[in-house]
């Protein structure tokens, strides 16, 4: 299992705002996209979300996103060291993704950019 890179998810009140300040924070523009009523940006190493409120209590509970190279050989490796797949793996505008509960009891999102 090879690690690229982690993003950091941040819950925000005012996505536009919050998205000129990380555009201008990492130097790169915004990719947005919209998942089950939640507005996304994705800008440098910074996931922001905006929506409903009982949606984002959910990410909330996602500590971060780590880009893997491929999301089913990261299922088998989390499973064999003791984690917990919860979700996935899902196709995903940008991927595939799982969700996983670390045996510490952190959850992660792992993230991949195969079709």
């Amino acid at each position: 299992m090879e690690i690229l890179g982690t993003t950091l998810r941040v819950c925000v009140d005012d996505l536009e705002a919050a998205v000129s300040f990380y555009e201008r924070l990492a130097g790169a523009a915004a990719l947005r996209f919209e998942r089950g009523g939640v507005q996304v940006a994705a800008v440098g190493c910074f996931l922001l979300m905006s929506g409903p409120e009982a949606e984002l209590d959910v990410l909330r509970t996602v500590a971060a996103t780590i880009a893997v190279k491929d999301v089913e050989e990261t299922a088998a490796v989390l499973t064999e060291l003791g984690a917990r797949v919860v979700a996935g793996p899902v196709a995903t505008p940008a991927g595939r993704n799982l969700i996983a509960v670390h045996p510490d009891g952190s959850v992660y999102e792992y993230a991949d950019r195969r079709g």
